[in-house]
Parts: C-alpha cells; structure tokens; sequence
C-alpha cells in the first residue's frame, strides 16, 4: 500500500483558532508553529528519493557481484506504511458523541419549554407586594400557613412545631 503524499494541511486553522481560550492562545500558536514546521519539513524532500544509478556503481566498484548484492536488498526492501486501523473507532466516538449531543439539545429544549411555562406562571400571578393572604395560599398552596388543615404555631418555621425532627442533627443513643 502506497503512501499518499501529503500536499497541505488537513487542519482548519483558523476555524481552530475561534475556539481557543485567551489563556491558551501561547499554546494553540506554538502546536501551530510546530505543525507548520513539520509539515514544510516533509514538503521540503521529493516524494520518491532519487534512482540509483547501478550501472556507474558496477563500473567502479572492483568487487564482483557487492553491487549486484546490493541492488537485490535495496530492491527487497520494503518498509511497511502503517496501516490506518482507528477510524472505526473514532468514528463511532463521533457518532457516540453527536447522540450525546442530540440527547442533551433535545433534554435541554424540553427544560426551556418547562422554565418558560415556569415564567409564564410567575408572570400571570400579582406582585407579591400587592398579594393579599388569601392570594399567596392560592398562588402557593404548599408553602402557605393554613390554619384549618394544618395549623402550626408562631413563627410558623418547621423547626418551631410540635413532633419537629431535625435531619441533619446527629443522632443521640440512649445508653
């Protein structure tokens, strides 16, 4: 399999370069300059390397047979391109990824529509420095002092009522 000579970046720098965060901009440049580099490193040699001419090595070299030697090892040797074997994998990242987000954008919608319904809530109501009691139990019928059903005494805080146990105290034994 035949190497396929690189001719320019694949890398859209500039597209890259609007994601980067202020704080790493050193960083994005350097890797970018390093790239660069590289890639007109390679660019700098010819994509065959030159042909040997066997022939004038033949008339010069007085050992018979040494450059037919090696002529038939360099001609043998083959130095293996390494075989491209994770495209599957970051393939199925992508696609992994792109339902993670579709999951989160539609999540993230249906949150929207329930804080807008929220917001509409809050909007129909009176303003609270325009409520009356009778109003609030209405508007919050959980939250509201209800003297009938569930009648509590001043300050009306639940840790001021009668059987009231608080969670987060710790827990005594009775030894």
């Amino acid at each position: 399999m035949a190497a396929k000579r690189i001719a320019q970046s694949s890398v859209n720098w500039a597209s890259l370069g609007e994601r980067v965060p202020e704080h790493q901009r050193a960083q994005f440049l350097a890797f970018k300059s390093k790239s660069e580099g590289y890639l007109r490193r390679v660019l700098a040699n010819p994509e065959q390397p030159p042909a040997i001419d066997w022939a004038f090595y033949k008339s010069r070299v007085p050992i018979a047979g040494m450059v037919d030697d090696f002529q038939k090892q360099y001609t043998a040797l083959k130095i293996p391109y390494p075989t491209e074997n994770v495209s599957s994998q970051l393939d199925a990242l992508e696609s992994e990824t792109k339902n993670e987000i579709a999951k989160f954008k539609s999540d993230s919608s249906q949150r929207i529509e329930e804080y807008k319904k929220q917001l509409a809530h809050l909007a129909s109501l009176i303003p609270y420095d325009q409520m009356t009691m009778e109003d609030y139990r209405e508007a919050y019928p959980e939250d509201a002092v209800d003297p009938i059903n569930k009648p509590t005494y001043w300050p009306h805080e639940p840790e001021d009522q009668i059987g009231h146990v608080d969670k987060d105290a710790p827990v005594q034994s009775s030894h």
